[in-house]
């Protein structure tokens, strides 16, 4: 089984950054793409970016320029560093990750439990 844990979440003030993280740990033979989703209050979860275990990454054009993905493929983790946040980027940002557990195959979709950004003065 594998889990995703993120952390670094909370309030900060319009302008002001944040840098996620999220730990990948369990039964885990290989990790293809990781990335970010986000779910505000009443709405539908969005993509905010992906990077695959090559490093090439992407970007929702809402974040362009503003959020960096990174990850270390060592550690199993992902990073969302976050720059120049506005009101409209408060949301629950969840986690997710291709893995392979077994190296079959097959890779599963796998999600964190989310952690809470709000930007507000």
């Amino acid at each position: 089984q594998v889990q995703l844990v993120e952390s670094g979440g909370g309030l900060v003030q319009p302008g002001g950054s944040l840098r996620l993280s999220c730990a990948a740990s369990g039964s885990i033979f290989s990790i293809n793409a990781m990335g970010w989703y986000r779910q505000a209050p009443g709405k539908q979860r969005e993509y905010v970016a992906t990077i695959t275990s090559g490093a090439v990454t992407n970007y929702a054009d809402s974040v362009k320029g503003r959020f960096t993905i990174s990850r270390d493929n060592a550690k199993n983790t992902v990073y969302l560093q976050m720059n120049s946040l506005k009101p409209e980027d408060t949301a629950v940002y969840y986690c997710n990750a291709q893995v392979n557990p077994n190296g079959g195959m097959y890779y599963r979709s796998t999600w964190g439990q989310g952690t809470q950004v709000t930007v507000s003065s």
